[in-house]
C-alpha cells in the first residue's frame, strides 16, 4: 500500500480543501481541574512542558482495584524494589518537571504541576483514521459535540466488547500537546496520583533510532535508569503492574512481518532497539505489560491494527472556555510580571486577560488558532513580552519567541524517518509554506485558494519520494501553520494560523536563499557538481599530460575551475538582493502612517476596542511591516543556532555579507526623514537584527528622535534605551510627546534622556513622582538637557518643588516650558524662590497655571535680579487689569525682561502675540475649552479696547489682523461644541 494510503486524512491528490473535514472538532469540554496546554517536547531529552492533565478522583478513581495495587506492592516489601521504585519516581519527577528558559518569564511559581489546563481527548479508531470525515466547515467543527472523549486515566479499561486494553496508541497533529500530556502522566505517578501502575518506564523513539546495536530489554532499562537494578530481575516472573511509554514513534523504522523481526520473548536476549519495541507491542514480549504509544497521524499505520487495543486522538482546545483558562492561568502567575511587580501590575494582568476574552468571543479566528495549545502557549509569551517588558535590553526579541516556538514544536525532527532524504520538517515548512507565505507577502495577501496552494506545493513534485513527502507534510504539519478562515464568504480559503507566522516563515524562505531564479538553482547545481569532480579532473588532466603532451589540456582544466569562481561572484550579488529586499520593505512609503508593528501586533492578540466592522464595508489593505523586522531578527547570531538545531543552516558568511550590503541600503535609507511610527519600527528592527556594531553605525546618523503620539510602552522604552545605548552620541532633539510615558518609562529612558539636548515631554501625565526621576536626572553631572518641555502635565505643587530644586543645582538647563502643569501660586513661589540659585535660565514658561497677581508679580521681581532669565511666559492667568500694568511697567524698567502676559502693550500690539496664538492653537485640544474661551473672550476684549485708544492707522490695522485671528479661534470652539 502506498504512503498516500497509510497516513491519516488520506486526501485525493490535488484537493486542499478536504482538509477542512480532517480538522479535529471543537466537541465539548472534559472537566476541568487546573491542566495546561503544551509546546511539545521530547522524553530523551530536557523536558519541554507547557501542561497537560491533573487526574482528580470521580470514575476514573473507582474503576482501579485497590486490592491489585496493594498485592503487587505487598511482593515488593520483602525486597530493595520498593526502594529502587521510590528512587525511580523521584528522578523522574525531577527530570520531568523541569521546565526550559522559555517557561522561566511566567514567574518562579510557574511549574508543570501546579497550573495545567486539561486538553481534549477522544477516542478514535482506524477506520476513522482513514476515512474521511463529513465534509464540515471550520465553524461547525469548532462547534460540534464530542460524545466519544475520554479520560487519560480511563485509558486501559476494557474496550466495548469487554476485552482488556493493553496498547493504546495516542495520536495527534504537531502542536497538539502530545509529548506533554505524556510528562505530566509520568510527573503524576510519581506523585501517586496514578495508582493502576506501580512502574512506569518511559522511552523516547528519538532516542532508540540513533542504536542498532543488539541490546536485550533489561539492560536497555538499567542503561536508562539505573534505579531499577534492583526491580529489572522482577519483570515478566511477577505480577507487578507495568507501563512503558513510547513517545514519537514516527521517529522509529518498525518492521512487523516476521522476516523482518524475529519473533523474541526472552528479556535477556540482544536484539536491536527496534525489535524490542515490535515485540513489546506484538505482546511477545513480556505479554502482560501494558504500553501507550504517542505518535503523528502519518505513522499510525506503523503499527498493525491487530496490535492496538485503543486509538485515540488528542484534540487541543476545542472549547474556548478551555482558551480563556489556559490565558487566565497564565497571565495571572505571581510574579509572571517581573521583579518588582505592584498592585498595579496585577491590575494589568487582569485586565489582559479580560481584553482577551473578549476577543476570543467575538473573533473566531483567534480562537481557531488557540484551538491548538501550543499557539495559546505563543500568545501568552507575545503578550508577556508586550507587557511584561522593563529590562534594558529587553531580555528576548519577537524573533527569538517564533523561533523558539518552533524550536519547541519541531525540535529538529525529519519529516519522514523512512524516506532516504531525511529533511528535516523545519526546512521542508521553509521551502513549501514559505513560498507560500512570501508570495502572499509580495501580493498582499492572507487568504490563499486551492490554487496557491498546488501552485506551492504540488507544481514541482516529480518523484514518488517528493509526493509521500508531501502527505506528510498535509497530515501532521499542514494544520500547525494554515486554517480555514472563518470569515463570511472566505470559508473555502486557508489563512495563516498565526497572522505574524506568515511574515515569520516569508522572511525565513528568503534568509535561507530559497528565493531563486530556475537559472540561479540550475547554475548552483552545476557549481556544486563542478567543484567536486575539479580535483579528481585535476589529478587525471596532470597523468595524461605527461604521456600526451596536448597543451590544451591545462586549458580545458582551468576552464572548469571558472564556473564556480564565476558562480560564488553572483552569490554574492544573492546577498545585496536580500538586503535590497529588507531595505524595501521596511522602508515602503505606503506604510508610513500605519500604527508602528508592536502596536499591530498587540491589536491582533487583544483585537481593536470600539465598534466592529460591518461586513459589507471594505477591508483595510494588508499590511506586512513585520516582514523585514523578521529578516533582520532572523540573521542574529542566536537565531542562527536555534535555526541551525532545526535544520536551516544560515552560514557566518552569509549573515556577514547581507548586514555589510544592508550598510548600502538600510542604513541610508534611515537617514531620511521617517514618521514617528516607521521611526519605532526601525529602532525596533534594529533591537531585532542584535548586531551592536550594525546599530551604532546606525544611530549615530540619527540626531533628531521624533516619537511624538507614539505609545511608549515599557518594552518600546526598553527598546529605545538599548538602541540608543550602543553609542554615546549627544541627540540634538528627543520628542515623547503625548506617548503615555509614566515614572517607570522614564527611569528605563534615563541613560537617553542624559544625552539630549531638547527634551519633549508635553502631554504624558507625568505627575510629582515623574518630576523626581526629572529632578534626578537634571542634577545629574552628565546631563546636557538645555531646552525641556513639560507642557500639560500635572505636575503640581509638589513636582513644582522637585523641579525647583533641580533649577538650583543645574547647568545645561536654558529654556523650561511648564505651561498648563496645575502650579498655582505656590508652585510658582517655590520656583521663584530658587531661581536665585540658578545662572543659565533663559526663558521660563508659566502659561496657564491659575497664577494670580501677587505670584505674577514675584516671579517677574526675580527675573530682573537672574543673570540670563529674559522671558518668562504668564499668559492665560488670572491676572486682573491692575496686574497687567503693574506687570508692563515692570518689563519697562528692566530691558531684556519681557513677561509675556496679553497680546497687547499699551496701546500697541505685543511683539509676541503670534507665539502666544500658535501656542494656543496647539494646545486647544487638550485645555478645557470653556476656560479658553473665556480667555480668549477677555483677549478680545483687551484687543478692541485698545484698538480705540490708539489713533495710528498701522496700529489700528495690526490690531484688527490680531483680532480676526482670535474670533477665528472662538468660532472653532464653538462650531466643535455644537
Amino acid at each position: 500500500m502506498s504512503r498516500a494510503m497509510q497516513c491519516q486524512s488520506c486526501l485525493p491528490w490535488g484537493s486542499w480543501t478536504q482538509l477542512h473535514r480532517s480538522l479535529p472538532g471543537r466537541r465539548g469540554t472534559r472537566s476541568v481541574y487546573l491542566c495546561a496546554a503544551s509546546v511539545p517536547g521530547e522524553l530523551g531529552s530536557v523536558p519541554v512542558g507547557l501542561g497537560c492533565v491533573r487526574y482528580e478522583g470521580g470514575s476514573q478513581e473507582h474503576s482501579v482495584k485497590p486490592s491489585s495495587s496493594r498485592h503487587g506492592l505487598s511482593q515488593l516489601r520483602n525486597v530493595a524494589s520498593s526502594d529502587a521504585i521510590k528512587k525511580h519516581q523521584k528522578s523522574l519527577s525531577a527530570w520531568f518537571s523541569h521546565q526550559p528558559n522559555e517557561e522561566r518569564q511566567f514567574g518562579p511559581s510557574f511549574s508543570l504541576d501546579a497550573v495545567h489546563v486539561d486538553p481534549v481527548i477522544r477516542e478514535s479508531s482506524l477506520e476513522e483514521i482513514l476515512k474521511p470525515s463529513p465534509d464540515l466547515t471550520i465553524q461547525n467543527q469548532l462547534q460540534q459535540p464530542c460524545s466519544q472523549v475520554i479520560s487519560l486515566q480511563n485509558l486501559f479499561d476494557v474496550d466495548a466488547c469487554g476485552r482488556q486494553v493493553k496498547n493504546v496508541v495516542l495520536y495527534g497533529t504537531v502542536g497538539t500537546g502530545k509529548s506533554t500530556l505524556i510528562k505530566k502522566m509520568v510527573v503524576d505517578w510519581c506523585h501517586g496520583r496514578l495508582p493502576r501502575f506501580e512502574l512506569v518506564i518511559p522511552f523516547s523513539c528519538e532516542d532508540l533510532s540513533h542504536s542498532h546495536a543488539p541490546i536485550s530489554l533489561r539492560r536497555l532499562i538499567t542503561k536508562k535508569y539505573q534505579h531499577l537494578r534492583d526491580v529489572v530481575p522482577m519483570l515478566g516472573v511477577s505480577n507487578l503492574k507495568v507501563l512503558f511509554i513510547l513517545n514519537g514513534l514516527e521517529r522509529l523504522n518498525l518492521d512487523f512481518r516476521l522476516a523482518g523481526t524475529e519473533l523474541c520473548c526472552d528479556p535477556n536476549e540482544p536484539v536491536p532497539p527496534s525489535a524490542i519495541v515490535v515485540n513489546l507491542l506484538r505482546k511477545y514480549l513480556l505479554p502482560e505489560a501494558s504500553i501507550i504509544v504517542t505518535t503523528r497521524p502519518s505513522a499510525v499505520r506503523r503499527i498493525p491494527g491487530k496490535y492496538v487495543g485503543r486509538y485515540v486522538e488528542i484534540c487541543g482546545f476545542s472549547d474556548t472556555n478551555l482558551q480563556k483558562l489556559y490565558f487566565q492561568m497564565r497571565l495571572s502567575q505571581p510574579g509572571c510580571s517581573g521583579e518588582g511587580s505592584t498592585g498595579s501590575s496585577s491590575g494589568e494582568q487582569e485586565n489582559l486577560v479580560e481584553m482577551l476574552s473578549r476577543n476570543l468571543e467575538r473573533h473566531n479566528q483567534i480562537a481557531a488558532a488557540c484551538f491548538l495549545p501550543s499557539y495559546c502557549w505563543l500568545v501568552c509569551t507575545t503578550l508577556h513580552f508586550l507587557y511584561f517588558t522593563r529590562t534594558v535590553p529587553p531580555s528576548q526579541t519577537l524573533t527569538g519567541i517564533y523561533t523558539s516556538f518552533l524550536r519547541l514544536n519541531f525540535s529538529g525532527e525529519v519529516l519522514d524517518s523512512t524516506d532516504s532524504t531525511n529533511i528535516s520538517m523545519m526546512k521542508y515548512v521553509a521551502k513549501t509554506v514559505g513560498k507560500l507565505a512570501y508570495e502572499g507577502v509580495m501580493s498582499r495577501k492572507t487568504c490563499f485558494t486551492e490554487d496557491d496552494l498546488q501552485q506551492c506545493f504540488e507544481v514541482e513534485m516529480k518523484t514518488e519520494s517528493e509526493l509521500n513527502l508531501l502527505e506528510v507534510f498535509r497530515s501532521d504539519v499542514f494544520r500547525f501553520f494554515l486554517t480555514p478562515c472563518v470569515q463570511l464568504g472566505k470559508e473555502h480559503t486557508f489563512v495563516f494560523t498565526i497572522p505574524a507566522m506568515q511574515e515569520y516563515l516569508a522572511a525565513l524562505y528568503v534568509v535561507l536563499g530559497e528565493k531563486k531564479t530556475l537559472a540561479q538553482r540550475v547554475g548552483k547545481e552545476l557549481s556544486e557538481v563542478i567543484g567536486k569532480v575539479s580535483e579528481d579532473v585535476a589529478v587525471v588532466l596532470s597523468i595524461v599530460s605527461k604521456v600526451l603532451p596536448l597543451r590544451f589540456l591545462p586549458v580545458l582544466f582551468n576552464l572548469l575551475k571558472i564556473f564556480p569562481r564565476y558562480f560564488s561572484r553572483l552569490s554574492g550579488k544573492d546577498r545585496d538582493a536580500i538586503a535590497h529586499t529588507m531595505a524595501e520593505e521596511l522602508f515602503k512609503e505606503e506604510d508610513y502612517y500605519n500604527d508602528d508593528v508592536l502596536d499591530q501586533i498587540n491589536s491582533s492578540i487583544l483585537g481593536m476596542e470600539g465598534p466592529m466592522r460591518h461586513p459589507d464595508e471594505a477591508p483595510d489593505d494588508e499590511v506586512f511591516e513585520l516582514f523585514p523586522i523578521f529578516m533582520g531578527g532572523i540573521l542574529s547570531r542566536r537565531n542562527r543556532a536555534i535555526l541551525q538545531q532545526l535544520g536551516c543552516s544560515i552560514k557566518n558568511l552569509a549573515a556577514f555579507e547581507i548586514a555589510k550590503a544592508m550598510k548600502k541600503t538600510v542604513i541610508r535609507n534611515s537617514r531620511k526623514g521617517l514618521p514617528p511610527s516607521e521611526l519605532m519600527d526601525y529602532l525596533f528592527f534594529l533591537h531585532e537584527f542584535q548586531n551592536e556594531r550594525f546599530t551604532a553605525e546606525a544611530i549615530r546618523s540619527l540626531r533628531t528622535v521624533n516619537l511624538s503620539s507614539v505609545k511608549m510602552t515599557p518594552l518600546k522604552c526598553s527598546v529605545l534605551a538599548y538602541v540608543m545605548g550602543t553609542t554615546c552620541h549627544e541627540v540634538e532633539e528627543l520628542n515623547l510627546t503625548s506617548c503615555n510615558l509614566d515614572t517607570s518609562s522614564l527611569r528605563i529612558l534615563f541613560p537617553v534622556l542624559l544625552r539630549c539636548k531638547a527634551l519633549h515631554l508635553q502631554l504624558n501625565s507625568l505627575g510629582s513622582d515623574a518630576c523626581k526621576e526629572i529632578r534626578d536626572l537634571l542634577l545629574h553631572d552628565k546631563c546636557v538637557v538645555s531646552n525641556l518641555r513639560l507642557a500639560n502635565n500635572p505636575v503640581g505643587e509638589q513636582g513644582a518643588q522637585y523641579l525647583a530644586e533641580a533649577l538650583a543645582g543645574n547647568c545645561s538647563l536654558t529654556h523650561l516650558s511648564l505651561l498648563h502643569t496645575t502650579l498655582g501660586d505656590r508652585g510658582a513661589e517655590v520656583i521663584a524662590q530658587h531661581l536665585a540659585k540658578n545662572q543659565h535660565l533663559q526663558e521660563l514658561n508659566l502659561g496657564y497655571n491659575s497664577l494670580t497677581d501677587t505670584a505674577a508679580l514675584h516671579v517677574v521681581e526675580v527675573a530682573k535680579k537672574h543673570a540670563t532669565l529674559d522671558k518668562v511666559h504668564l499668559y492665560f492667568n488670572d491676572i486682573s487689569e491692575d496686574g497687567k500694568r503693574e506687570l508692563d511697567s515692570l518689563r519697562m524698567d528692566r530691558d531684556g525682561v519681557r513677561a509675556l502676559v496679553f497680546l497687547t502693550a499699551g496701546t500697541d500690539v505685543s511683539d509676541y502675540w503670534s507665539n502666544i496664538l500658535n501656542v494656543v492653537q496647539r494646545n486647544l485640544p487638550f485645555w478645557d475649552r470653556e476656560r479658553v474661551r473665556q480667555h480668549l473672550v477677555l483677549i478680545l476684549q483687551d484687543l478692541e479696547s485698545s484698538r480705540r485708544q490708539t489713533a495710528n492707522p498701522w496700529r489700528k490695522a495690526k490690531f484688527l489682523r490680531v483680532e480676526s485671528e482670535v474670533k477665528k479661534m472662538l468660532g472653532k470652539l464653538q462650531h466643535e461644541n455644537l
